[in-house]
C-alpha cells in the first residue's frame, strides 16, 4: 500500500508543478487597463457631450468637450492613466475637441428680409 501511496503523491506533484510553472515567456501580458476612478468621470463627460449632440446644442457640448481635455490631462500629469494608454486617450480626446465646434441658433426675433405676401414695395410705387 505504501508503493500505491508514493505514486499517487507523486502524481499529484507533477500535476501541481505543471500547473505552476509553464512558460512565462509564452503568455502575453494583460492589456493596460483604465483604473475605474479614472474611466467614470470621464465615460459620464463623453455620454454628457453625446446626449449634448443629441439636443442640438453644439455649444454646451463644446463647453463639456474642454472639460473633458481638462480632466484627461490632469490624469495623465497626475499619474493615474497607464503609460500605455496616454498617448491613444490623449488622441482621441484632443480628436473630438477638434470635431466639437459651438455654432450658436441663430437670434430669436429675427424674421426675414425678403418680399412677404401682400407686401410688394415695387408693385405699390407702381401702382
Amino acid at each position: 500500500m505504501t508503493l500505491r501511496r508514493h505514486h499517487c503523491s507523486a502524481a499529484v506533484l507533477v500535476l501541481a508543478l505543471a500547473g505552476c510553472g509553464g512558460t512565462p515567456h509564452s503568455a502575453a501580458p494583460p492589456p493596460p487597463r483604465l483604473p475605474r476612478a479614472v474611466a467614470t468621470p470621464l465615460a459620464q463627460r463623453s455620454d454628457a457631450i453625446a446626449a449634448a449632440l443629441a439636443a442640438g446644442d453644439s455649444c454646451r457640448a463644446a463647453t463639456l468637450v474642454h472639460e473633458l481635455q481638462q480632466e484627461t490631462i490632469d490624469a495623465i500629469n497626475a499619474g493615474r492613466v497607464p503609460p500605455a494608454l496616454q498617448e491613444p486617450l490623449s488622441g482621441s480626446v484632443n480628436d473630438l475637441v477638434g470635431r466639437i465646434a459651438c455654432t450658436p441658433p441663430p437670434p430669436a426675433g429675427k424674421h426675414d428680409h425678403g418680399k412677404h405676401e401682400g407686401h410688394d414695395k415695387h408693385n405699390e410705387e407702381q401702382g
